[in-house]
């Protein structure tokens, strides 16, 4: 990542300067609002409000244009009708503005995209550059800068907030007043005609203020610097993700299994989880995950405990803890020997740890200073349900002391509380205090598993890259003589062309012309066989009886190309058929599916799965974005449910799954070097016992003669 542009976009957080045009002196107005709130908030730099009426606002002094200032202008904030923005942009650009926030709304969001286009192309010709349009300003607790119109008072801290929705945002600002999170800084994205979330990324990956980063996406656009620009943040503080629309319409033009399976959700959750982002499931989540990993440490161990005074909020717990990945700590011996003295006899030392419902705020402390003691004991999760013999009065000071403990320690802790009035109180007092206790058992426990999943995603990350070298000369030939014949696609013939250029093992066939050549081809590469039609006109060979299987001997060769020429010519009389395939029947194994394609919004991505005839209908697949390694590859099997098939299922041997990583990173390769291939699928993927390989049956893969330079 280029250090300079950091350096530049640190005027926007903390510029030196700031203009508001369109400040107003009426009160009900936005541009009073930003202006004053600017004022109020506490910003030591120069503010310069703007508006043709002149006069002044609240004692400051109105300048009619913004070429009346003789101070050069770090960042200008426009808040003026939209017909009026593009007069203002070019202003700004004359004026060598560094950065425009457009708080006006009016522009691509409502289809005006032209002039977007338009104000994009001044600001970049000038060196400005632009933040929204339809945005709500910026809070910079390193600047005491707070340019939005929020109506809530903003309180600094160590969470950081870029929001694409502005509405959302400034709803944000309230809600994190009241559950009492403070912000280092918050900025809405708006209609990303320039600046986006990577350009915002790279300030706050420096910004020491700023401990966590919550990020709220509708809509991805240059996805590949966005990954790389994620891959960065996450090595340095934990960044949380909230996307709105998971459905799968991204999906539907598809003209592959690849891309069909790839809908918009499944390769985003994916790309997030490869960038070591943790995806919150709704606002209150994404908020307490938040606020608690702005104050965890790195955890001592990965092993957890649960104490609770209820068999059945402690099963709830348990479920919970298996849904986020928490390993709970299990050596019998040392829990008995840990727990005893605090358990009472009906009560259990195994984990969950049942102090049994009898148990006062002494019982809990005794409890739960074990954890924060235990060299092996890496966090815990504190359960209470409301009993007629725990005066509730004392549950806080209990929860503050027992929390204070795990803080000494170094250790992480929750709690659930479960109750009437006095315990709703209770968690609410507590909240203020920043002590993560909640009303409900999940949620207590989702941020412990946000926690090891973050941190787990540290210590295995790596950076490496892997690729293979490919003939590309061969494959770019290949595709030229697709695009002379006017296809979108490549035959079937020199889709195995294109593996053969990358080492990936396929079985061995030929192309008959006549029944003869069939019959000797068979009979060369030894029965049984395949024989399949090879024609530009028929895609779906098999859905029109253009593929028979398992043929033994000369009459059946005779009879399958005579049946195979009649049904093809039946389906489609002008068909042209360039020939027969004549292949290898390939041995059973385990039938997976590889693929690859360029997604719209994160560039070249490589999938693997379950394959054969019910990829669809099973969907048991994993997605990347390239680049990657063979750690990544491996992750990728580990990820599907098949996975233990290739481990080795009901004493079967182990498959050879190093020959498995090497297809995924060759066809990652292909995707990645050859600009003119959008998708390539091989399904099916049939691979052998441990050092025995596989083989590549059938490989599709489609073109665009439009498509850039391989990157």
């Amino acid at each position: 990542m280029d250090k300079t542009s950091r350096n530049d976009i640190k005027r926007l957080f903390e510029p030196e300067s700031i203009a508001v045009i369109g400040a107003s002196q009426d009160k009900s107005k936005i541009g009073y609002t930003v202006f004053n709130n600017i004022i109020s908030g506490g910003y030591k730099g120069k503010v310069f409000p703007i508006s043709p009426k002149g006069g002044d606002i609240d004692g400051h002094k109105v300048f009619k244009d913004i070429k009346d200032i003789k101070d050069s202008i770090d960042c200008a904030s426009i808040v003026i009708p939209a017909k009026l923005v593009k007069e203002a942009v070019k202003s700004c650009a004359a004026k060598k503005v560094k950065f425009v926030q457009i708080i006006t709304s009016g522009f691509s969001e409502i289809g005006n995209t032209r002039e977007e286009n338009e104000i994009a192309k001044i600001a970049k010709n000038a060196g400005t550059r632009i933040v929204g349009p339809n945005m709500f300003g910026l809070y910079s607790s390193a600047a005491s800068l707070n340019s939005t119109f929020s109506a809530s008072k903003i309180n600094p801290g160590n969470v950081a907030i870029l929001t694409q929705s502005g509405a959302l945002g400034i709803a944000m600002i309230g809600k994190t007043a009241v559950a009492n999170i403070g912000l280092s800084a918050i900025i809405s994205i708006g209609n990303k005609c320039d600046v986006d979330e990577a350009d915002l990324l790279e300030y706050l990956i420096d910004s020491e203020n700023t401990k966590v980063i919550l990020i709220y996406i509708e809509g991805v656009k240059n996805g590949e610097r966005l990954v790389e620009t994620l891959k960065t943040a996450a090595e340095n503080k934990p960044v949380v993700v909230i996307k709105s629309g998971k459905s799968k319409r991204g999906a539907q033009a598809a003209a592959s299994h690849t891309g069909s399976l790839a809908g918009s959700d499944a390769i985003f959750d994916a790309v997030m989880k490869q960038c070591g982002v943790l995806r919150a499931e709704t606002l209150e989540e994404a908020f307490n995950w938040c606020k608690f990993l702005a104050s965890s440490p790195a955890p001592k161990s990965y092993q957890s405990v649960i104490v609770t005074n209820g068999g059945g909020i402690g099963v709830l717990a348990t479920d919970a803890c298996e849904k986020y990945g928490i390993a709970l700590y299990d050596d019998q011996a040392s829990l008995k020997s840990a727990y005893e003295a605090v358990t009472p006899s009906f009560g259990s030392t195994k984990n969950p740890i049942d102090i049994s419902g009898g148990a006062n705020a002494e019982d809990y402390t005794r409890a739960l200073s074990v954890s924060a003691e235990s060299r092996d004991i890496g966090s815990a999760i504190g359960l209470y349900c409301e009993t007629a013999v725990f005066n509730s009065e004392n549950l806080s000071k209990m929860i503050i002391d027992t929390h204070a403990k795990h803080q000494e320690a170094g250790k992480p802790i929750t709690y659930a509380l479960v109750g009437g009035e006095q315990v709703e109180g209770a968690i609410s007092l507590l909240r203020n205090g920043n002590i993560p206790v909640f009303n409900d058992v999940e949620q207590a426990v989702s941020c412990i598993g946000a926690y090891y999943k973050y941190y787990k995603y540290m210590e295995e990350i790596s950076r490496k890259i892997d690729e293979y070298d490919i003939d590309l000369k061969a494959i770019n030939k290949i595709i030229d003589g697709a695009i002379k014949d006017g296809r979108t696609f490549l035959l079937a013939n020199e889709g195995a062309a294109v593996m053969k250029a990358a080492d990936i093992t396929i079985p061995s066939s030929r192309i008959a012309h006549n029944i003869n050549e069939a019959v000797k081809f068979a009979e060369e590469i030894g029965y049984p066989v395949v024989m399949k039609v090879v024609s530009k006109d028929i895609l779906h060979k098999s859905d029109v009886g253009g593929v028979l299987l398992d043929l033994d001997n000369r009459k059946e060769i005779v009879d399958a190309y005579e049946a195979i020429m009649h049904k093809c010519k039946s389906y489609k009389p002008n068909a042209v058929i360039e020939g027969i395939e004549v292949a290898e029947m390939v041995k059973k194994g385990v039938e997976l599916i590889i693929g690859a394609r360029r997604d719209p919004s994160f560039g070249p991505i490589v999938m693997c799965g379950l394959g054969g005839i019910y990829v669809e209908i099973m969907k048991d697949i994993s997605f990347r974005a390239l680049p990657i390694n063979r750690g990544t590859a491996l992750s990728m099997l580990e990820e599907i449910r098949s996975y233990p098939l290739l481990l080795g299922a009901r004493g079967e041997e182990k498959k050879d799954i190093e020959s498995v990583i090497d297809t995924i990173i060759k066809i990652g390769s292909i995707i990645k070097k050859c600009g003119r291939i959008t998708d390539i699928e091989i399904n099916p993927v049939v691979v052998y016992n441990i050092k025995s390989g596989l083989k590549a049956v059938d490989a599709r893969i489609l073109i665009n003669k439009h498509k850039g330079e391989p990157q």
